[in-house]
């Protein structure tokens, strides 16, 4: 815990009440796009039809100037996100309830509030959760309210280099479904969603300087994966939807979405072919 009181844990809990507002419209090209980049046989999106599931993520993304990004791609410290001095950023996980549609041509307004900052002590070391509310309306109707949970962590080390063994290897679905993870899929979505993170594109760097063994699948696409799987299986799109990431998956592994029914409801994850669950959501209706 001695590296805790470094953080000034206070200065960033200022953050904490911090909002911001973005809109953008959910446009027929953006539509074409997206589902191009999951091969989705939709045909072309037409005004006043239901948008994509998730395809808020693609929406009124922050635009920092190239010469503003860290060497990770991500903007520099600061600004809406508190300053948090650890150099590794990950989306930890979201808790979503879907009140309504979005549809093609909508205009999308996100409203967004910092709702926690929690600085704890975990096995890879000092650990820094943000807590982000979003609401997202078209009109002044919520049409999605979400619950980010985003975590920094410390710097990787060359003993991050070796991929570690699975602990427990994630069990099969009653359902699953293998995914193709290419390169290009990573980033087509990284584009769309205008995020620079280098994990995620950069071979070199992922491997050089964050150790890990490959490419690194977003969080929120698994979750997009995940999300039209359940909707697919139940033959509608859930109410509420939560996931969360648990270990990592990269562009070289063999991938697979897994699903089970119980008690009303879908638990689904995502794994690596032996490898233990990387993401577990679950789709409430």
């Amino acid at each position: 815990m001695s590296d805790i009181p470094s953080l000034d844990v206070e200065h960033l809990q200022s953050w904490i009440g911090r909002e911001e507002s973005a809109s953008d419209i959910i446009s027929l090209d953006l539509v074409g796009k997206f589902n191009a980049m999951l091969d989705q046989a939709a045909g072309p999106p037409v005004w006043g039809k239901a948008a994509p599931l998730l395809i808020n993520y693609c929406l009124a993304q922050p635009a920092a100037p190239t010469g503003q990004l860290g060497d990770d791609g991500h903007p520099r410290l600061g600004g809406f996100l508190p300053p948090v001095p650890l150099p590794r950023r990950m989306w930890a996980g979201s808790s979503l309830a879907f009140h309504g549609d979005l549809k093609v041509g909508d205009l999308v307004r996100r409203v967004s509030r910092i709702a926690d900052i929690a600085v704890k002590e975990g096995r890879s070391g000092v650990l820094c959760f943000v807590t982000v509310e979003h609401k997202v309306e078209v009109a002044g109707s919520l049409k999605i309210k979400e619950t980010q949970n985003i975590v920094y962590r410390e710097g990787a080390s060359p003993k991050d280099a070796v991929k570690p063994a699975a602990t427990e290897v994630a069990p099969a679905g009653t359902h699953i479904r293998p995914i193709a993870v290419s390169t290009p899929l990573l980033f087509r979505y990284s584009a769309l969603t205008f995020n620079a993170h280098r994990i995620h594109y950069d071979r070199a760097y992922v491997t050089e300087v964050e150790y890990y063994p490959g490419l690194v699948v977003q969080s929120p696409l698994q979750a997009t994966l995940l999300l039209n799987f359940a909707a697919e299986l139940k033959g509608k799109a859930p109410s509420r939807f939560t996931f969360r990431s648990l270990s990592p998956l990269f562009d070289d592994d063999k991938i697979s979405l897994h699903a089970a029914e119980a008690d009303g409801k879908i638990e689904l994850w995502t794994a690596r072919e032996h490898g233990p669950v990387a993401t577990s959501a679950e789709a409430v209706w």
